[in-house]
């Protein structure tokens, strides 16, 4: 079936109509901005903040309910949403990989044995020897089950995700002014708390940034004050990231942990066994238990404290390195198509493609690309515009420094996405708000132009809010369909939990197959699953795994189709 132009056109742009409509905002913002800004009177006054500076300034002065506020208010519109945006569903490997782990949690379990069938169950991210368990650190599993045990897993990253905004807005007060604090944190539950897909799926981001907050908000505090509590919510941060994302987590703590060695050096102000009581120790004992815990928690998964599990399943499948200097390993052998053309066709064909300086160049820009998207985009760009004179401002010096280290571990690995960085998210919006303070005082022709400027940036983040929920309102095609996960493997799930019985589903896919959105994910306790899910190895392998779930309705399910849809299964039906 042929497309007219205009399907053509709109089928072209689709991809980009949320970052185009932004853009046009952005671009109407301004230019009103500068054509309706009025020249201050002689002796008048610029407001401090905002507009509506009075009730938000009160707020901000009471920081603690500031705090509270933030949270609250993500959690509270998130919730009212869900009608509407309703509750995500799973859709990429990681995801499932979570999920297995928070289900494993949420039943006592570190970790859980190897399926005698194990190699009809084999998927990503996960491993399967010499126990069956995700292969990523517990953090995020652990949040989830928090929420499964609350009824459904995703409530797990609801939580986590405003108790980030409300630590944004903690950690910006160690920084700068308590109304530009709650300004910053109000713009991150705009952009990242309610719509984003760190509060829409189940890749538990959102955790791994609250552990970059806590550590870069206790290091000002700390250094002024010396206090306990501020060294134990450092010692926290750092065990989140060491248990969410470890390498990012590394980097971004080692240019801390230098701050405060110097700190401890220099500093005489405090007595250096005060230092040493209320700061070094417990931060030496929560480092110390930490280390312990994830060394018998490794134990356990793979049979030894110093082997991760996450090196297992590397190991294990996959060809390319995750860092660019290093080499690839010889292929390994591959019990299916789907995971080879995985670790194979994608994976080492792209990091092949990155090893010469035009293909470093492109992988570097495509990087660029989509960290600008999510973080930034049009509307944060304007601001940015400012960021040459953050090099003044002493206070800034550090995370400067900071940010730089950051930048680095992002160049030496083979693939970023935008969930990596969240260690630093907070370092992004301390930036971000400083810049909006520097772009608020520019004039332009005795016009207070900077003024408009800085209020047009909430407001343009609240227009593209309501848009898109005045979108999916009206099912208007501007959200990106992986947005809401793998609805038609969700729709099979549905079906089959409103049948009698347990049921096995051995999932075939086609020739055009993306290895990227897989089907095959199972739950801790397979054999106790009331859906259990294999991948089909044609009719001669398949019959080892119809006799051991013999007393199992099974069913073939043509996963690429465009309406899939239950099918009996019958011998000599499934293709080799």
């Amino acid at each position: 079936m042929e497309h007219g132009l205009p399907d053509r056109l709109f089928l072209t742009l689709a991809p980009w109509l949320l970052l185009i409509t932004e853009s046009v905002l952005v671009i109407a913002a301004v230019v009103l901005t500068f054509l309706t800004q009025r020249k201050s009177k002689p002796g008048s006054k610029t407001p401090v903040f905002l507009s509506w500076q009075g009730a938000f300034s009160r707020l901000a002065r009471r920081k603690t309910l500031a705090i509270f506020a933030v949270g609250a208010c993500t959690l509270a519109l998130r919730v009212a949403i869900i009608p509407l945006w309703g509750i995500p569903q799973p859709m990429w490997h990681d995801e499932f990989s979570f999920l297995l782990a928070a289900d494993t949690f949420a039943h006592g379990r570190l970790t859980n044995p190897t399926h005698p069938m194990w190699i009809h169950f084999e998927s990503f991210h996960i491993i399967q020897h010499p126990t069956y368990m995700s292969m990523y650190p517990p953090g995020q599993g652990l949040m989830l089950a928090g929420g499964q045990l609350l009824g459904h897993p995703w409530l797990g990253q609801l939580f986590i995700t405003a108790l980030m905004c409300s630590a944004l807005c903690w950690m910006l007060h160690a920084w700068l002014p308590p109304s530009w604090a709650l300004f910053g944190a109000f713009l991150a539950m705009l952009q990242v708390g309610l719509l984003g897909y760190w509060m829409n799926s189940y890749f538990g981001t959102s955790l791994p940034a609250l552990g970059g907050m806590l550590v870069l908000g206790t290091l000002p505090r700390i250094k002024r004050h010396a206090r306990l509590g501020d060294a134990l919510l450092m010692g926290l941060g750092v065990a989140i990231l060491a248990n969410t994302r470890p390498f990012e987590g590394l980097v971004f703590s080692l240019p801390i942990a230098a701050a405060m060695l110097v700190w401890l050096v220099k500093q005489k102000r405090i007595p250096a066994a005060t230092v040493f009581r209320r700061v070094v120790l417990p931060l030496i004992l929560i480092l110390g238990a930490t280390g312990v815990a994830m060394g018998y928690y490794f134990w356990r998964v793979t049979g030894s404290a110093f082997v991760m599990p996450y090196e297992v399943n590397r190991e294990t499948y996959a060809m390319a390195p995750y860092f660019v200097w290093q080499s690839p390993r010889p292929e390994p052998v591959y019990h299916h198509a789907e995971m080879r053309d995985f670790y194979v066709r994608w994976e080492l064909r792209d990091f092949q493609s990155g090893r010469t300086i035009w293909g470093f160049a492109r992988r570097l820009r495509h990087k660029f690309r989509m960290l600008w998207t999510f973080y930034a985009g049009p509307v944060f760009t304007l601001p940015f515009l400012a960021f040459p004179f953050l090099f003044r401002d002493r206070k800034m010096r550090f995370p400067m420094l900071l940010a730089a280290v950051v930048a680095v571990g992002v160049l030496i690995e083979t693939w970023t996405l935008d969930h990596y960085l969240a260690p630093a998210l907070g370092l992004f919006y301390l930036f971000l708000v400083q810049c909006i303070r520097h772009v608020r005082l520019y004039r332009w022709h005795e016009r207070p132009v900077g003024q408009g400027l800085a209020r047009a940036i909430p407001l343009v983040c609240v227009a593209m809010v309501v848009l898109r929920l005045s979108a999916t309102a009206t099912g208007s095609p501007i959200e990106p369909l992986w947005q809401r996960g793998n609805l038609k493997r969700n729709a099979i799930v549905l079906e089959l939990q409103e049948m009698p019985g347990n049921h096995l589903v051995i999932v075939h896919y086609g020739p055009d197959h993306s290895p990227h959105i897989d089907w095959i994910s199972n739950r801790a306790d397979i054999d106790g699953s009331k859906v259990v899910w294999a991948r089909d190895m044609g009719d001669g392998r398949n019959q080892e795994l119809l006799l051991y779930f013999k007393d199992r309705q099974a069913w073939r399910v043509e996963a690429d189709d465009s309406m899939p849809k239950l099918e009996t299964y019958a011998a000599g039906f499934s293709a080799n």
